[in-house]
């Protein structure tokens, strides 16, 4: 069986969309155009960001569906994260909080997305 990849979010302005997720993931996209942007990320997964204005056939749906998760290794991680986060402006929609699978929060991209942080129970 095929295992999936690549994953593809639909954005309202893939130049600022792709600005923001370079800044979060500490990488540049490996294709950038102004209607797609795409990353390579660990162990092969890559992220597209589509414009929902041109993406076929078109969407219905866009932001918040769904989230983009980013494991750390430690709690202090998902605090730092938290406060670099917040001044960099992004909404959040969880503050930092002890859930069954870990410490979390979630943060919005502009197109509503959500961002999770996490550190594992057994971090």
């Amino acid at each position: 069986m095929q295992s999936p990849y690549f994953f593809i979010l639909y954005v309202e302005n893939p130049v600022s969309s792709a600005a923001l997720y370079q800044q979060l993931l500490g990488r540049p996209p490996i294709d950038a155009a102004p209607t797609f942007a795409m990353f390579a990320l660990d162990g092969g997964v890559k992220l597209g960001l589509w414009s929902r204005h041109t993406v076929e056939p078109a969407c219905r749906v866009t932001g918040g569906g769904n989230e983009v998760c980013f494991a750390v290794d430690a709690k202090a991680q998902v605090d730092a994260l938290f406060a670099d986060w917040s001044r960099r402006g992004l909404p959040v929609a969880q503050a930092p909080v002890e859930m069954d699978f870990g410490y979390t929060f979630v943060a919005l991209d502009p197109d509503q997305h959500r961002l999770r942080v996490y550190a594992s129970n057994g971090s």
